[in-house]
């Protein structure tokens, strides 16, 4: 890693490792609202092609696509985005265009990443792709896989998964662990690439946007241009600060956000933020983003979801209701929002607001 060190000096930034969170990354001098932190490239990347939607493999564009002619898995919009992956899918091509049809459908975008990642390491070893301090796979290694945390139904799918990638490199001394340990990396460190609407359009590796740790409460937050990932300021980080970043919406109550830290990336959040659950300022908080209203008139009481998701408790006078019930009336109020968002008749949509308004108020809508 000091290799890594010394490229992240010039940027402004430092590499350090902390008992409770592993490595982080540290503002070595200030960072400013909106100004660039780091960016990088991905190591490995793949769009969300499905049966029904496909993307060029190069910009992630939807038009003008033309499919691979040799291993029918591949589109691309034209020869430049063609020309810039060609080094890796020469490769990768190959070795689709072996397989049955059969077996291509099960090449899902998350195998084809597992596959081009033992590519260009195997083209980076033999010095066909440049390797660079923040490009070369000793920083995949480094990448943290939590396989003790998992149970044993996801361990089976991931030695199932890299069987697969196995059977489609045809690599010799190839570790079937190693590969079933990287697909643990992915579902902790892989990141979801979105245009500038949050769309999601494929998924990448970024080794070292990585490192940045959460906060439900950043400093900081990682965009897209294009497949670039780059992490800009959102407030003054001071010189020595830890550099953070969310992975999960910020905008949901605590008990959302720790569940979905703790089932996604194996960890519990310990951030000032979440470091206040269940005190009344977190309570009114959580009320505010997710709370549905008491269904008893006479009180001013929030329904939350209780930690063991059996249902929603009231703050206040301790009402419970079941999840089905609230399923119910979430489900009625979006079909109602629905509805009135494609009328165009104002009239209409008033008396679809009011009954919007009514099921909020007896049924304790949201």
């Amino acid at each position: 890693m000091e290799e890594l060190q010394a490229s992240l000096q010039p940027r402004g930034l430092t590499l350090s490792t902390f008992h409770d969170k592993g490595r982080s990354l540290l503002a070595a001098r200030d960072f400013y609202p909106g100004e660039v932190i780091i960016s990088q490239e991905p190591y490995v990347c793949v769009p969300n092609n499905s049966l029904s939607e496909s993307r060029c493999d190069g910009c992630f564009s939807k038009s003008n696509l033309k499919k691979c002619s040799a291993c029918h898995v591949v589109w691309y919009c034209g020869s430049s985005c063609q020309k810039l992956e060609w080094k890796l899918h020469r490769l990768e091509c190959q070795l689709l265009a072996k397989l049955d049809k059969e077996r291509r459908k099960s090449v899902t975008p998350t195998i084809r990443m597992m596959v081009k990642l033992y590519l260009r390491r195997k083209l980076q070893n033999g010095n066909v792709i440049p390797v660079t301090a923040m490009d070369n796979y000793n920083l995949v290694e480094a990448l943290v896989s939590h396989m003790s945390d998992i149970d044993e139904k996801q361990l089976l799918l991931y030695a199932q998964m890299a069987n697969l990638v196995n059977l489609i490199l045809q690599l010799p001394n190839n570790d079937i662990k190693e590969i079933a340990e990287n697909f643990s990396k992915f579902a902790c460190n892989a990141h979801t690439i979105c245009d500038s609407e949050l769309r999601p359009l494929g998924t990448g590796l970024y080794p070292v946007i990585s490192i940045i740790n959460h906060s439900c409460l950043p400093n900081a937050v990682l965009i897209f241009e294009g497949r670039l990932a780059v992490v800009r300021a959102v407030q003054h980080i001071p010189k020595d600060s830890e550099v953070s970043i969310s992975y999960v919406e910020t905008a949901a109550s605590t008990i959302t956000r720790q569940k979905t830290l703790k089932e996604q990336y194996l960890f519990t959040c310990t951030c000032v933020r979440c470091n206040k659950l269940g005190q009344y300022g977190d309570i009114q908080e959580s009320a505010i983003l997710e709370g549905y209203r008491c269904r008893d008139n006479g009180c001013s009481g929030f329904l939350l979801r209780e930690s063991d998701e059996k249902g929603f408790v009231c703050q206040q006078c301790g009402l419970i209701r079941n999840k089905e019930e609230i399923r119910k009336i979430a489900s009625d109020i979006k079909a109602l929002s629905d509805k009135a968002s494609s009328s165009g008749n104002i009239n209409a949509a008033g008396r679809m607001e009011r009954s919007f308004d009514n099921l909020q108020i007896d049924d304790s809508g949201v």
